[in-house]
């Protein structure tokens, strides 16, 4: 089913959704609720309680609706109407202001033949199916609060999530998904692996990364920083603050002031937390003269920015208030556009593939010139940009869709969309072609002709924010970290006191081998050992006991043919007698190759 129709039958199951509720639930005043790409939702406010239990009788309740065959009347009434129609509802009375001061029509949608005892009616702007016996296989999923309008200062309204399939299938392969994220979820595993928290003491939405989690993040940042070493970037480190004049001169003040905290005053000057690295970087640009031979400059680093999200909008560290960018700005010639964008698509298909990420497509987010208030109004320059990102998608063989009005408000992006192993869908890196920015600044440099130039900047996010990496990369690997980026990648366990010696040699050998290692030597049982360091998802363990000590010669303990060890994965796999030396080697291997 395309999508267009599936958001119609969505849509469409929504109604049916709202009409139960109004029926079961005398009193209740629907709110809104649109199709998503998940499924639908639906708000209301209601005096009494509605919760998860009363699922199965409304379902069965949008059954009989939708087996009655009811047809979707489109109509279109006038405000006045409108507002008598709606006489006992704020909700959609304030959603009939909002039309008024548009200056639309007011356009209502029966469920049945209009003003028919069995129909009911909704402002709505569709568009639905023919009928509610086109809505096919539907489930009810949770309950949820929402603000009005996702405003704080509104009043708290309760919200019914469901979706909606073509085939019974299709829903559910969707509902086992749903109980497998359930497990997969990185709050949940984020805390079962000491990997990260979030504490009221320090504040909403202020991830910190406990020494299992930074191992990760530790382990991402230094194979980008020798990716980027190897291409030719160079780090750089900016502060946390910056003059609010800034912002104000690049535009990000007028098109980001609602993410941005509140400016403090330092010795008379105005400063804000910065919500991200650019104007840091283009400074570092023009604190030198430049010429078309220096180009490009590419400067990166991994600097923290601080945005205000709203405290529902807030999750785990998917949606954090700060984050990590490992960004990039590349100022370069006109002429060096291609290349610079092949040279950072390269990186990310490389970070993908060190991921284990290799189901993705990219998203050519154009803008719409004609919203001046979104974005920069130049017509002609954001035709040139988006020919020449699509142009340069089509070049590197790039699957991709392209979206009208998701650019950044200096220019159009690609936006790396990558799947799970679960099939759903993230958006990961971003490289953004800007066209406005040196120019808004005065950054220049000199041509082979000895004139000024602008030079053009390609902004680049490697992976996007370190701190959703983390948090995707939790829930696609189920916390079951590949052995390069696993916190712990060996735990050593001796079957009992009497090898405790033993096991604290092969404990430091690992470690002069660069592994990361934890001995476990605490008397417990060698079942619970195994139990404990399988929970912990770590992928090796090896065994001490009788048997390995009876094979190694540990008076020449570092000759790599007289060390022995029996070895066991976390899936249970046991790979019997190994040497020591043989296994370190093979790790490495591993490591070396991202596995």
């Amino acid at each position: 089913m395309k999508k267009a129709d599936l958001e119609k039958m969505r849509h469409s199951c929504e109604h049916v959704l709202h009409q139960a509720m109004t029926e079961l639930f005398p009193g209740l005043k629907r709110a809104m609720g649109p199709a998503t790409d998940e499924g639908f939702y639906h708000d209301f406010d209601y005096k009494g309680k509605v919760n998860e239990d009363d699922f199965p009788k409304i379902e069965k309740r949008m059954r009989e609706i939708i087996k009655a065959n009811l047809p979707f009347v489109r109509q279109e009434i006038s405000l006045d109407d409108a507002k008598k129609m709606f006489k006992d509802n704020p909700y959609k009375l304030d959603w009939i202001d909002q039309i008024t001061k548009k200056g639309e029509k007011a356009i209502v949608y029966w469920t049945g033949k209009p003003n028919k005892p069995d129909s009911d009616v909704d402002l709505c702007r569709g568009p639905h199916v023919e009928s509610t016996g086109e809505v096919k296989a539907f489930k009810l999923l949770k309950i949820a609060g929402a603000y009005w309008h996702g405003d704080e200062k509104n009043k708290m309204l309760t919200r019914i999530y469901g979706t909606c399939f073509p085939t019974k299938e299709e829903l559910d392969k969707y509902l086992w998904q749903i109980e497998e994220a359930k497990k997969r979820d990185h709050r949940k595993l984020g805390k079962e692996l000491d990997l990260f928290i979030i504490n009221e003491n320090i504040g909403k939405g202020l991830p910190l990364l406990c020494p299992n989690g930074a191992t990760i993040v530790k382990q991402i940042l230094d194979y980008e920083y020798l990716l980027e070493k190897r291409a030719g970037f160079k780090h750089v480190v900016t502060p946390h603050i910056a003059r609010s004049e800034i912002y104000k001169k690049t535009g990000h003040w007028q098109h980001y002031r609602d993410l941005m905290y509140a400016p403090f005053g330092i010795e008379g000057e105005e400063y804000v937390l910065k919500p991200m690295n650019c104007p840091h970087h283009y400074m570092i640009y023009a604190s030198h003269s430049r010429s078309y031979k220096d180009l490009p400059i590419r400067l990166t680093e991994p600097g923290t920015c601080y945005r205000f999200e709203k405290t529902g909008e807030l999750a785990g560290l998917l949606r954090v208030r700060a984050l990590t960018i490992d960004d990039s700005h590349i100022l370069m010639r006109d002429d060096q556009i291609e290349n610079e964008f092949k040279l950072c698509i390269n990186l990310v298909k490389k970070m993908f593939k060190s991921f284990h990420l290799k189901d993705f497509y990219v998203r050519l987010s154009l803008g719409d010139p004609s919203d001046a208030i979104k974005y920069i109004t130049d017509k002609k320059t954001w035709q040139k940009a988006g020919d020449k990102l699509e142009k340069i998608v089509i070049n590197n063989k790039l699957n991709y869709k392209a979206v009208k009005g998701e650019a950044s408000f200096y220019g159009p992006k690609l936006d790396f969309i990558v799947k799970d192993s679960l099939g759903r869908e993230w958006q990961m890196s971003t490289l953004q072609l800007d066209l406005f920015m040196a120019k808004r600044l005065g950054l220049i440099y000199i041509d082979r002709n000895g004139q000024q130039k602008h030079p053009v900047i390609l902004h680049r996010g490697l992976t996007g924010s370190i701190e959703r990496t983390l948090a995707i990369l939790i829930e696609h690997f189920a916390g079951a970290f590949p052995l390069w980026l696993s916190p712990t990648q060996v735990v050593v366990l001796p079957v009992s006191d009497k090898f405790n010696e033993f096991s604290q040699k092969i404990n430091q050998i690992l470690k002069e081998h660069d592994a990361r290692v934890e001995l476990n030597d605490e008397n417990k049982t060698l079942g619970a050992k195994i139990r404990e360091t399988t929970l912990q998802k770590i992928p090796y363990m090896i065994i001490i006991g009788d048997k390995e000590l009876k094979r190694s010669n540990v008076k020449t303990f570092k000759r790599s043919n007289e060390v022995f060890v029996s070895v066991r994965t976390r899936e249970g796999k046991d790979l019997g007698l190994v040497n020591l030396y043989e296994f370190i080697k093979d790790l490495k291997e591993k490591i070396e190759n991202k596995l």
